[in-house]
Parts: C-alpha cells; sequence; structure tokens
C-alpha cells in the first residue's frame, strides 16, 4: 500500500495498521519527478494509494499511468472531500474507519515478514527498492533508542521533520513510540517560523532533520531574538552538519546537536555521535571536533574501512578508506533480487556505502567524503567536506558546495559554489582568504562561483552532480 503524504497522526496510523495487518507499507517520495513516482508505484506494484489533500494534483497527474493502484484514498474528514477531481472512484480515509469496530484482531505472522518499503534516493538510474521486515525494524528500533544512540524516554516530546516518506522518518514513529514518547507533527509546515511555533506550543523537547530546515528555523530564531522553552536536542542527518551551525545552536541557545549517519539500505541509522564518559571534559575546541564525526556504530551495526584492495585499515582516526558496514536490518539484496550490493570480504557479507571514512580509536567514524565526491587533484586527495564547512563558517554564506572542476594541470581543483546570506556582501577574494591558516595551502578552492540557490535533491541533500554539469569546465576556461 502506497502512501503520499506529509508529517501527521493519519500518515502515523498507516505505519502501524498496514504493516500490522500484514500489508506491506510503502512510502512515497513526492519530492520526486513525476516519471520516477510512477516508476517507483509500478516496481513495488501498490495496489491502493493513501495521499494528503495537499497532492491531489500530484496524483490526478499520474493516476491513469499507475498500472497497478485499483484504489485511490484521500486522507482527510468527509466535509473536506474535493467537489471536483479526475480520480475513478475516489474514496475518503475517515468513512472507511468510522463505525468500524475498535476491536482487532492482530495477525500472527514470521517476524521475517516484510512490513515496510523505502526507495533510495540516487541521482544516477533508476531507484532501488530496500524492504524492511518486521524484524528489521524492530531491532532497529530497539537500538535507536538506547542511550547512546537517539537517547528517547516517555518524558521526550519528540517532532520529526525528517518526512515520514523519507526512510521511515529515521525510524522515528517506531522508536518515539515504543518508549512512550509524545510526537508532534508538522504536516507541511517545515519553514522556520511554523517550526518554531511548535515547538513552543507542544513543549518539543528532541527534533531531527537535515541541515537546510535547521538552517531556516536558526534564521528565524536568530532574525527575531527569539529563544527555545522546551528544545534540548536536535539530532541532524543526511548531510554534514556545518560547524557553525553546531556552535550556535549549542552555545547560543543550549540545544545540544547530536550527529547521525546512516543510509536507506540501513533501515537507516548506523552511527550516532554521542561523547563518551573521557571526552566530556575536553576543552570546547576537542569537544566539538568530536561532535563533528558522524559517531560510533550503534548496538548491531559492525563497520570497517578498507583499501582499494579490500585490506583492512587502521582505526587511527587518519587513515581513510571506504566504508562497509552489515548488521542485521542492512539490506542483502534490493527489492526483486534485482542486484545484491554485498562484497565478500574475511568471509563474510559486507555493505559498500560508497563514502569514505576514518575511524578513530574510540570507535567515531568521520566521513571524509563520497568516494565519488572527492576531488583528486594531481594525484592528492582533497576533502570537499572540511571545504564547505569552512565556508560555512563565514558570516556571509548561507549554503556552499565543493564540486572538483577541471583543470588543465592538476586534472581537478577545488570549485567552491556560495549561497550569500540574505543582505550580506562577501567577495571572492575575501572568501578565498578565509581558508588561509585553516587547511593546507595547496587545499584552497580555486575560485568561488555565487548562486542564488544550490539544487537540493528530494531528501534535501545538495545535488553535486547537477553543481558538476553545470561547472566542470569552469576553470578550463579561466585556464
Amino acid at each position: 500500500m502506497g502512501t503520499i503524504a506529509w508529517n501527521g497522526y493519519r500518515h502515523l496510523e498507516l505505519y502501524y495498521a498496514v504493516s500490522g495487518s500484514g500489508s506491506v507499507l510503502h512510502t512515497l517520495n513526492p519530492r520526486l519527478h513525476l516519471d520516477q513516482v510512477v516508476w517507483i508505484a509500478d516496481h513495488a506494484e501498490d495496489q491502493v494509494l493513501f495521499f494528503d489533500k495537499t497532492f491531489l494534483p500530484l496524483v490526478e497527474a499520474v493516476a491513469e499511468r499507475l498500472a497497478t493502484v485499483r484504489h485511490f484514498v484521500l486522507m482527510v474528514d468527509r466535509d473536506q472531500m474535493p467537489v471536483e477531481h479526475k480520480l475513478p472512484g475516489l474514496l475518503c480515509y475517515e468513512d472507511l474507519i468510522s463505525g468500524q469496530d475498535d476491536e482487532f484482531m492482530w495477525p500472527e505472522f514470521d517476524e521475517n515478514t516484510a512490513s515496510s518499503l523505502c526507495y533510495t534516493s540516487g541521482t544516477t538510474g533508476n531507484p532501488k527498492g530496500v524492504l524492511y521486515s518486521h524484524r528489521s525494524t524492530v531491532l532497529h528500533t530497539y537500538a535507536s533508542a538506547l542511550p547512546d544512540a537517539l537517547n528517547l524516554s516517555a518524558r521526550d516530546a519528540v517532532l520529526p521533520v525528517v518526512p515520514m516518506f523519507h526512510v521511515n522518518a529515521w525510524g522515528l514513529p517506531y522508536s518515539a513510540c515504543m518508549v512512550g514518547a509524545k510526537l508532534v507533527f508538522p504536516g507541511p509546515g517545515l519553514d522556520g517560523k511554523s517550526l518554531y511555533e511548535l515547538f513552543e506550543a507542544e513543549g518539543v523537547t528532541l527534533s531531527a532533520g537535515v541541515p537546510t530546515v535547521w538552517q531556516g528555523l536558526l534564521t528565524h530564531v536568530q532574525g527575531h531574538q527569539l529563544r527555545f522553552s522546551t528544545m534540548k536536542r536536535t539530532v541532524i542527518g543526511g548531510s554534514a552538519c556545518p560547524p557553525a551551525m553546531m556552535a550556535s545552536f549549542e552555545d547560543n541557545y543550549g540545544v545540544q546537536v547530536i550527529h547521525a549517519w546512516g543510509m536507506t539500505e540501513l533501515s537507516p541509522i548506523g552511527t550516532v555521535c554521542m561523547l563518551k564518559g573521557h571526552q566530556l571534559g575536553l576543552p570546547v575546541g576537542e569537544r566539538r571536533a568530536v561532535q563533528a564525526k558522524q559517531g560510533r556504530a550503534v548496538f548491531g551495526i559492525d563497520m570497517k574501512i578498507v583499501d582499494d584492495h579490500g585490506e583492512e585499515l587502521p582505526w587511527d582516526g587518519r587513515t581513510a578508506g571506504e566504508l562497509l558496514v552489515r548488521g542485521p536490518w542492512v539490506v542483502d539484496q534490493y527489492l526483486k533480487g534485482e542486484h545484491s550490493p554485498l562484497v565478500v570480504t574475511d568471509g563474510r557479507g559486507w555493505f559498500p556505502t560508497g563514502d569514505v571514512a576514518t575511524i578513530d580509536n574510540d570507535g567515531f567514524m568521520n566521513i571524509t567524503d563520497r568516494s565519488k565526491d572527492v576531488i583528486k587533484s594531481g594525484g592528492e586527495w582533497i576533502g570537499a567536506i572540511d571545504l564547505e564547512n569552512i565556508a560555512m563558517a563565514h558570516p556571509a554564506v548561507a549554503m556552499a558546495a565543493c564540486i572538483g572542476a577541471r583543470h588543465p594541470k592538476w586534472d581537478e581543483r577545488p570549485l567552491l559554489v556560495v549561497v550569500r546570506t540574505p543582505g550580506a556582501e562577501v567577495t571572492r577574494d575575501e572568501l578565498i582568504a578565509f581558508f588561509e591558516g585553516r587547511i593546507a595551502k595547496w587545499w584552497t578552492p580555486d575560485d568561488v562561483v555565487f548562486v542564488d540557490a544550490i539544487p537540493l535533491g528530494a531528501t534535501g541533500k545538495m545535488l553535486k552532480t547537477r553543481l558538476r554539469e553545470q561547472f566542470q569546465d569552469h576553470l578550463l576556461a579561466q585556464a
């Protein structure tokens, strides 16, 4: 059963009703191109499509192209049903459940029965389906709620900003309910003002989302000289949290920033950055350096880094290699057995994440880049994430992306693509000078391009593929 819906209570009901009755919940991402929505729904063989009223035009646009969907269900009360629409036999969600018996005999089935289905957000080729079982979902839920993971309890009020159509909102609809935490849903109101007002009205203690959302929240709070009354911690994933953002949350507003990392193929949580006891008393700079990492593997996840030949590399915090993971909620093959991504090392199957990372002596993993995004200049590697973080620390920079642009001598050199903070001014030379003393001189970007906006993917990640297509010859043109 497919859903196209915001974070809301009806969507939560479907999370449990669909999977708990023995069917498979398939959350569709409405931010994808219509062709991809159709392809994914057909590939998943969705038979029923539940959707919020916001997405009525989207569903109308694809309805005739959906090969397997037999029923369309609008998730509203009867008096909110549209008078005119283009959908055959449109059903009302509340009509379907009103008058039904409150008692339901939940079926018993094998723990390996399929529970929910999510598709990867890859930018090349068709997305791949990742099917989660009841067993993998329950194990992931237990692990994610642990004190050294998301540290959830019945005393929390949790607002998942990360969409419920993106990797099951990082599992929060399950983990929050398991511990008895209050769940607060933002619906479509993801702007800074709407989120802040909801935090305050509902006493939210923990939230989770990608950095681009938190940038909007901080801009609103700073611009109106506001404070958080109950908000104590935020989980940031999807992409690395800029150090300047982390410092602002913690120093100015007393909100703990918890770095986390995962993938659709990991259900999705793999690591969470919760400090060990001996690190609590570190000087601020050293402590922040640890917090900037993606963190330690949650219980159930094994990880290692390997070189180009598959040989395991040391956990010394300096040596970087491809990150491999395994665990009871890590994918072993994609939907319909189309492709098994696992690689075999030491006689066991490991999932290659595509991330380049280091792991230190305490087990803290730090992603230095995606394997396809690392910049290779004259045979030496340059980490784009480090350069982006430095640029984001400049007060005039709202967003920054670093890509490898072709160079006549060095093969590739770093090019910085920047969105200025509204009302702020900064020149190319000023930004280039900002890197001095912060990195090795040869890492310094060769040029800066200012843009109105950086393209974002359906999950809020920067689409560097588009930037590379647009600017890959920028340095060649200057040479």
